[in-house]
Formats: C-alpha cells, sequence, structure tokens
C-alpha cells in the first residue's frame, strides 16, 4: 500500500511540476499578448554559440506594451563586427517579429524544434542589430553576476599568452565555454571518445570531490569534524559552479555530488546510490524536461554505472602492486562509465570510439591536475601574479594533451561509425545490460534466467526490426535547396535521381541522415526520367524543359524541378493530378505563385520548403 500511494505521490508532484513549468498553461504567456505593432523588453538569459551569419541568444519575454509576460525565445542576431554581443541580463527593446520554429525538412535529422520544445522555447526572431535597443536600466540576477564574473576570468586568462588551442581547452573545462573550441578539436575528442572532458559534468566535479575530500581529510579530527568537512566542500563546489557561471549542466552535476557530499558524511549504507536517486529525483522536481536533456541522461547513466557495474568489475581481476591495481581501477572506471552511457550514446551519436578505454586511461589520471592547476591559474590571473613559468608548463600540459587526443583520433580503424540503433533497440539493450549486472551481484538460477530472457527479447527486437525494415517500401521528394532529389526505398535500398554526380551525392547530409535512421546499406544513383510508377500510382515529373504531354495518366501526382516555365492552368485542366508538389530546386516566388494557382482550382499542393520531404508509402 505504501508503495501505491507514494507512487501516486510522486505521479501528482511530476504532473504539477511539467504544469507549472510550462509557460504556455499561463494568461500572461507571451503568444497571447502579441500585437504587430507591440513594444517587446527582452532579457538576455544565457548567450549561445554563435553561426555563420547570426549571434544566438535565450531571451526571456519580459514584458509587451508594459505588461508583464512569461516564457524564453531564441533571438538570432545578425552578426556585426562594429557592435560588441549581448551580455547576460542585458535588457532589450524589440519589435514583434516572432516565428514558430520549424521542425526539419527531411526524415531522420536532428529536430532543432523538439529540442528548443523541451526547454519552453516555441518562438525564435531574427533581426538585426540596428532593430534592438539597449536600455539602460538591467537589473542584476545571480546568473548575469555569475557571468560577468566568467567573463572576467575568460578576460584575464586572455592576457598569459596562452596558445588558441590551449586557451579555449582552458575555458571549456573549467567556465564551461565551448564557444572558442574549434570544430576540428571538438571532431577529435568525440572520436577518441573523450568529448566529455570538454564539458563541465559528473566526472569534473566528481574528481574535484575526491580531491577536497582528501584535501579535507584534516577536518575529521576535530568535535563534528565530518560535518564541517562536507559544508567546505559543498561551499567549494558551488564556488566553482559559480566561477563556472551557473550553466544548467554545472548545476547538475553539482547538485548531485552536493548530495554525495551530504551522504558521505552520514555514512549510512548505500549512501552514495541514494544520494545520486535523491539529487535526480530533487532537479526534476525543478526542471521535469531535465529528462529529455541528453547530459542529463549521459551524467547519471555513466555515475551509475560506475557506482553499480565497477564493484563487480574490479574483484575479476587482483593485481600485486600500487600502480597495476591504480591501472585496473581507472580500466574498471572507464569499462564501467561506458556501459552504462554505451546504447545511449550510440542511439544519439550513432558512433562508438574503440580507444575509448586508452584515451580515458592517459586523461582521467592527468585531469585532477589539470583541474587543480586551472584553478590555481586561474587565481593568480585574477591577481595579476601569474608566473610565467607556469603559464609555459600548464599550457604545455594542455597542449600535450591535446596532441594525445589528436593522435588516437587519427586510429579510424578503432572509430565504428554510422551505427543505427532504434528506441526500442535501446531499451532492449538496457534491459540486458541490468539483468546482466543484477546476475553479477548474485548469482541465482532466477536472475540467470532473467538474464536470458533480456538476451531473447533482444534477439526478437533484432528479428522485428530488421523484417519491418526489408519490408518497407517509400517514395521520397526530399528537399535541398537548388538540387531536385527524388528517391524509391525498398527495404535496404534506396535508388535516387538527382542532378548531382554519385560522390556528391552519398556526402550529402541530408540523404546520411535518412539512411542512417532507415538502417539504408545500399544507396545508388539511377534515373527515372519524368515517369515513375509507384504502388499503381502515376508520378509525373516536369523538369525545366516543361514536358508533360503524356498520355493514360489517372490523376498522376506532379512533381515540379527545376522552376518549368509552363502555364500550370493548363497543366491542371490537361493532366487532373490529385497532388502537385513543388521541390527545393525551384524559385521560391513561382512556387508561391503555383500554391495559389493550385488553390484556385483545389489541387492539394505540397511545398517542401514549408512542409518538408514528401513520402508516399504503399
Amino acid at each position: 500500500m505504501t508503495t501505491v500511494v507514494a507512487f501516486i505521490l510522486f505521479f501528482i508532484i511530476g504532473v504539477s511540476s511539467v504544469y507549472i513549468q510550462d509557460t504556455r498553461n499561463f494568461k500572461n504567456a507571451y503568444p497571447s499578448l502579441l500585437r504587430k505593432d507591440a513594444k517587446v523588453v527582452l532579457k538576455i538569459s544565457k548567450i549561445l554559440k554563435s553561426g555563420f551569419y547570426h549571434e544566438k541568444y535565450i531571451a526571456e519575454v519580459l514584458q509587451i506594451n508594459k505588461q508583464k509576460t512569461r516564457g524564453h525565445i531564441l533571438l538570432q542576431l545578425q552578426k556585426d563586427s562594429l557592435k560588441e554581443q549581448f551580455k547576460v541580463d542585458d535588457l532589450l527593446l524589440v519589435p514583434p517579429f516572432f516565428t514558430r520554429v520549424l521542425p526539419p525538412l527531411n526524415p531522420n535529422q536532428f529536430n532543432y524544434k523538439a529540442y528548443l520544445t523541451k526547454q519552453g522555447i516555441h518562438h525564435q526572431l531574427f533581426l538585426e542589430k540596428h532593430q534592438v535597443l539597449k536600455c539602460l536600466k538591467s537589473k542584476a540576477t545571480l546568473q548575469g553576476v555569475a557571468a560577468k564574473f566568467r567573463d572576467k576570468v575568460q578576460h584575464s586568462l586572455s592576457k598569459q599568452g596562452f596558445e588558441k588551442d590551449e586557451l579555449a581547452v582552458l575555458s571549456a573545462l573549467l567556465l564551461g565555454q565551448r564557444q572558442a573550441v574549434s570544430k576540428e578539436l571538438l571532431s577529435h575528442y568525440a572520436a577518441a571518445g573523450a568529448i566529455h572532458i570538454l564539458a563541465i559534468s559528473g566526472l569534473h566535479v566528481g574528481i574535484i570531490l575526491l580531491i577536497l575530500s582528501f584535501l579535507f581529510t584534516p577536518l575529521e579530527k576535530v568535535k563534528h569534524g565530518k560535518y564541517l568537512k562536507a559544508f567546505s566542500i559543498v561551499l567549494v563546489l558551488w564556488v566553482f559552479a559559480f566561477v563556472a557561471g551557473l550553466s544548467a549542466s554545472v548545476v547538475r552535476a553539482v547538485t548531485m555530488f552536493t548530495f554525495v557530499a551530504v551522504g558521505q558524511a552520514v555514512r549510512r549504507k548505500n549512501s552514495v546510490a541514494f544520494s545520486l536517486i535523491s539529487s535526480m529525483l530533487l532537479l526534476l522536481i525543478i526542471r521535469p524536461m531535465f529528462l529529455f536533456d541528453v547530459g542529463f541522461q549521459l551524467s547519471y547513466l555513466a555515475v551509475f554505472g560506475i557506482v553499480w557495474v565497477q564493484p563487480r568489475l574490479v574483484v575479476i581481476y587482483r593485481p600485486r602492486f600500487i600502480i597495476s591495481k591504480k591501472i585496473w581501477q581507472l580500466i574498471t572506471v572507464s569499462i564501467a562509465a561506458q556501459v552504462g552511457i554505451l546504447p545511449l550514446s550510440i542511439y544519439y551519436f550513432h558512433q562508438f570510439p574503440g580507444l575509448f578505454i586508452a584515451s580515458n586511461l592517459v586523461i582521467i589520471p592527468f585531469l585532477g591536475l589539470i583541474l587543480m592547476g586551472g584553478i590555481a591559474v586561474v587565481v593568480l590571473s585574477l591577481l595579476q601574479l601569474t608566473p610565467s613559468f607556469l603559464v609555459v608548463m600548464y599550457g604545455g600540459l594542455i597542449s600535450l594533451m591535446n596532441g594525445f587526443v589528436n593522435w588516437v583520433s587519427l586510429q579510424e580503424v578503432f572509430l565504428f561509425q554510422d551505427i543505427g540503433m532504434s528506441f526500442l533497440m535501446m531499451l532492449a539493450l538496457y534491459t540486458l545490460i541490468f539483468a546482466g549486472v543484477l546476475f553479477l551481484m548474485k548469482k541465482n538460477i532466477w536472475r540467470l534466467g532473467y538474464f536470458l530472457s533480456a538476451l531473447l527479447c533482444l534477439q526478437l527486437v533484432c528479428l522485428f526490426e530488421d523484417k519491418n525494415i526489408n519490408s518497407t517500401a517509400d517514395f521520397i521528394v526530399f528537399h535541398k535547396s537548388r538540387v531536385a532529389i527524388t528517391g524509391i526505398r525498398k527495404g535496404r535500398k534506396l535508388e535516387l535521381q538527382a542532378s548531382l554526380d554519385s560522390v556528391k551525392l552519398v556526402g550529402i547530409s541530408l540523404l546520411q541522415s535518412y539512411a542512417l535512421g532507415a538502417g539504408i546499406r545500399s544507396i545508388k544513383k539511377t534515373s527515372f526520367k519524368n515517369y515513375i510508377n509507384f504502388n499503381s500510382q502515376d508520378i509525373l515529373i516536369v523538369d525545366s524543359f516543361g514536358i508533360y504531354q503524356f498520355h493514360g495518366l489517372k490523376q498522376p501526382i506532379v512533381i515540379l524541378q527545376y522552376a518549368p516555365k509552363i502555364n500550370l492552368e493548363r497543366l491542371i485542366k490537361t493532366l487532373k493530378p490529385s497532388l502537385i508538389i513543388a521541390d527545393g530546386s525551384n524559385y521560391k516566388r513561382v512556387v508561391h505563385r503555383w500554391k495559389a494557382t493550385a488553390e484556385k482550382y483545389a489541387i492539394p499542393f505540397h511545398d517542401t520548403g514549408q512542409k518538408g520531404a514528401f513520402m508516399l508509402q504503399p
């Protein structure tokens, strides 16, 4: 009965928290107050990594026409080298040109709209900087003060003479700022299985916790020393979070290990596991949409893997010497963390770095030194007391780490890429891992049965998905600006017609994403010419030549490509199409004219630039 009551209570708390967090459920939500002539006041909440043409911010909608509002938007400002970037807590007066965030235009592409929706963001605003008026008065928040302090730290570090990549990695490790890390360096860390090094997470905070626990050990000798030690550790951790700008990932990690530090002070059985679960519950009550955050999922799964799997692995082999013991412990920690995140990381990132043990074995022992040395460099730089030899030594250490990561990333034979995994397959694999850990914890016939059942379920999922993929057939009109791409997918084979050569065609990212998500193994270029019959449906392609005089067609689907110079009214009267499709190879103004003509004759019209790729299934 207690379990049922607890379940109902937590369910109610969860639903209530989600409802309260969704600003659209309140009367003063900004979408209901927007007008064409409205004056909107925004406050910068977060600075994002800028794109090629725009600076990006998360902004809170504070006020519309003197009425207080709720909600956040994605603000994109055209880059202007003559004007400075805005800072956190800056107030801006902007016009109300809000637009909805569009979903991806092709299947299996990253859904940025869904990503922002889970953060409570439903609209975006594209402006040039001359359309924005910065307000003079701005009330400072704790997050804004932290951001200003972080900017001050970055400015002081930039004067110390570090190389570009050294400074970028230092900012990522200590300040949670990856904006300056180049794409090339990011790809090297990802290929080496060490991308987590560049984002402040549970790993960094956990290492700092271990170091602080060692440094504050003498406090245990005084009265109530263990509580004083826990308080000191928690205080230092939150100071670190403040220096790192109180970003969501840092706050999550520090909250997690705050509970762990308190749990260690209490010294009860299973205190670490209980602390992790408690911190996760608290974070989800405060921000329930963290549940869908990739960083949140990976952080907790990695730590749970270390807590539950590593103790079962470390007893398999018992080295005699201290150095070999430490190496074995690092190996088991790396394997346990990878076991925790492996299915999820493949599901999201579609790759597996085979040399993750080697990279972690070298990097993690030095990460504590890098973190503590970095904190010392930050403090000394703020005091303007940084000795030149320390800058050289510390910069050299980071360069050495970057060089090692670069070498590991070049061993491409150990990097397994383009691994497709469905959500159902990921769940089945986690079920197998969970059942396997249960069996390792206590070996008996029942737990062996659970493990074998989970293995059987995984095999059944594989068979079901393989049969489902092989029996699937689609006709697809992809959206690609200035290029026409049509295809027929049969099982794991995809035949495409396009003006590009085969090498360029296969290299297009939208096709790679589609093939990965759909389980396609073979992509071949073909020629449908101007006519296709798919599942007894006539499909006519009208290209730049404008030829459509085909006889015997029964209400065909007409695809317009490369802006053919045709009289669409005459085409409609001649062919009586059931649907007209305009893909990305056409000019937008021509597509708008075609759409109006189709609406005049009540013919369904599909613009891939607005509605996304067209898919026809049997």
